[in-house]
């Protein structure tokens, strides 16, 4: 493990992020707890202190991971799953054999360096009919296009220096189409009808339901 990546993290998420946040918490909850259902195991990729995780823990096999370790320590206590301290970017050698009928990541991909090596794991860990549902920053929306032409990057994906990528809506679904049979993007946000119609332009936050 990488403690100079962990003492990032934890730096991040107590002094930028705090206990408890979650992006767009409420709207997220409720789709993936819907989509999700119960009786399921879910490998929760990235979960913090559980703030998104409660969502879906209900009913489910959880087992909730990050490379905070003090993070993990709250989700345990607050909600009762199984929790362990993992960096994404390495290898899953402690997940050797074990497979999942979901694999969630709400708002990780962005800090990973390589998504696409990400994903491929994923693939080989899910069940025959295992979805990889999580979510990503929508970087190259009509707003962050705006600010970005007039080198702005304050209220963007790229304000926050743990993004190491930045996705498109298409980009996003290639990445996953390489490894995932279906997938389906979908835009969540303000403008969340607007992005029926266009995700790339018009979702502050992109949702990803892959499926093998």
């Amino acid at each position: 493990m990488d403690n100079s990546l962990q003492k990032i993290y934890e730096r991040h998420h107590q002094e930028e992020r705090g206990a408890g946040f979650s992006i767009l918490e409420t709207e997220r909850g409720a789709l993936f707890s819907s989509i999700i259902g119960k009786g399921k195991k879910v490998l929760d990729l990235g979960c913090r202190d559980g703030a998104l995780t409660k969502y879906f823990s209900e009913g489910n096999e959880i087992l909730g991971t990050d490379i905070d370790i003090t993070a993990l320590k709250r989700a345990k206590e607050a909600l009762n799953i199984e929790t362990k301290q993992l960096d994404l970017n390495g290898e899953w050698g402690d997940l050797q054999g074990r497979k999942f009928d979901f694999i969630v990541a709400g708002e990780t991909l962005e800090h990973l360096y390589y998504p696409d090596r990400v994903a491929e794991k994923v693939a080989r860990r899910l069940n025959e009919r295992g979805i990889f549902l999580g979510s990503v920053p929508n970087a190259f929306s009509l707003k962050n296009r705006i600010r970005y032409l007039f080198n702005q990057k304050k209220n963007t994906p790229l304000a926050d220096p743990t993004h190491i990528n930045q996705f498109s809506a298409k980009e996003l679904k290639q990445i996953l189409s390489k490894h995932f049979s279906k997938v389906e993007i979908r835009g969540l946000g303000r403008y969340a009808r607007l992005s029926k119609l266009s995700p790339n332009f018009f979702a502050f936050d992109l949702i990803f339901i892959a499926r093998k």
